[in-house]
């Protein structure tokens, strides 16, 4: 008997001829999850990935799973050779632990399924003679087919049975780094870092882009965005994160844009700097942690004329959350609590006391026209710094083959 981890896919399952690339991405993200844990060895197949778990403790395994896109289900399982007896004695030995464990278990059912079709036993033979076995072992069972207390489930592949007691939800998605880059604008509050979260769902591992405008923000301030991507990095592996210098541009544009546009023109900037660091490390897209109505730069108008600068697509994962639904998402991947800090970033630093919320475009116009804007891009761009964040777990931390691809 083997102790094994099986992990299940989820969409990953309906891919077409693609499939193959996705579910070895899945390996190698699985691999960087558990690089600390060296004995362990990873093998994908075309329905499942097995971790071989040698005499480790499953528990840390399991916890680091919990982490990883683009697992629908997995469960500590035991393989054994294609005899039935072994399944029993199997069965036997690891149904009598659960019950030391949980006293409070009182009902089961067997549930099979097959890979091998041609095996002589079908699932029902087996569900029916291994649950009697159960039941003779188990007095204190009793058989119940909906909402047992333990399901006892048996694959049948071509060369082994593979058992397992348990069926852990993954969080489902896609394996990062499955589909093209992105650049995160990361502002250090709490809507951004939950953007970046849910496009890394989508397979999607983003850079995080920060603009700092010191001596109007801190060092702690900058300090706060490196740990938000360190937080993010533990559903990725790693993540690059780029500091902008952005405090000419806002000295620039407080002096000739008047209040109530600050803002807008600000944002503006902004997309047009993340827009040439996107073109320079070949990202598909900008992603931000805008939300409907939720301030001023994010009415309809507002985000209509800010996102006038590009044609880049914009991702906005939280735009039709209210507050509370990201305060739940943020507190769930353990940003909250840093995202509160009082240091301020360059956007609340420069806020003027009342933003136009449905900017003119005319305006909008004439006011950058009393700005040198290719010049001020391109100083930004080229003050740019580029470091790469890596989970605090990592214990290696020499760049793999791909991590140079953001």
């Amino acid at each position: 008997m083997k102790k094994k981890i099986i992990v299940r896919y989820g969409e990953l399952s309906v891919k077409g001829n693609n499939k193959k690339q996705f579910i070895h991405q899945l390996a190698r993200n699985i691999r960087a999850q558990i690089e600390d844990f060296p004995k362990l060895t990873v093998h994908p197949h075309n329905d499942f990935i097995f971790i071989d778990l040698d005499e480790q403790d499953p528990k840390p395994i399991l916890d680091r799973l919990q982490n990883v896109f683009g697992i629908q289900s997995y469960s500590p399982a035991y393989e054994m050779p294609r005899d039935f007896e072994e399944l029993k004695h199997v069965a036997r030995e690891v149904i009598a632990k659960r019950l030391e464990e949980r006293p409070d278990i009182k009902t089961f059912k067997v549930a099979t399924s097959r890979s091998d079709h041609d095996f002589k036993m079908d699932t029902d033979d087996i569900n029916r003679q291994l649950g009697g076995f159960i039941d003779d072992e188990f007095p204190e069972l009793t058989a119940k087919m909906k909402h047992p207390d333990l399901i006892v489930r048996v694959k049948v592949r071509f060369n082994d049975f593979v058992l397992s007691l348990d069926w852990i939800k993954g969080r489902g998605g896609l394996p990062v780094g499955s589909t093209a880059p992105a650049m995160l604008m990361l502002s250090g509050g709490i809507d951004s870092p939950v953007a970046g979260y849910l496009a890394m769902k989508r397979g999607i591992r983003p850079t995080a882009v920060h603009f700092a405008s010191p001596p109007y923000t801190s060092p702690q301030a900058l300090e706060k965005a490196k740990k938000l991507t360190q937080k993010l990095t533990k559903f990725g592996g790693w993540l690059n994160f780029i500091e902008i210098p952005f405090t000419e541009i806002q000295e620039e544009i407080k002096a000739h844009v008047p209040d109530t546009y600050l803002m807008t023109i600000t944002r503006r900037m902004m997309f047009r700097v993340a827009d040439r660091i996107r073109e320079q490390y070949h990202g598909f897209a900008i992603i931000t942690g805008e939300s409907v109505g939720q301030v001023a730069s994010q009415s309809l108008e507002s985000m209509s004329a800010i996102n006038a600068v590009t044609s880049t697509p914009i991702l906005r994962p939280v735009v039709t959350m209210d507050k509370l639904e990201i305060i739940d998402y943020a507190h769930e991947i353990d940003t909250f609590d840093l995202s509160i800090q009082p240091f301020e970033d360059c956007c609340t630093v420069f806020a003027p006391p009342s933003p136009k919320t449905r900017p003119h475009m005319d305006k909008v116009l004439a006011y950058e026209e009393r700005l040198d804007i290719e010049g001020l891009v391109d100083r930004a761009v080229a003050g740019h710094h580029l470091e790469k964040i890596y989970p605090e777990t990592t214990i290696d931390k020499t760049p793999t083959a791909f991590s140079d691809l953001l």
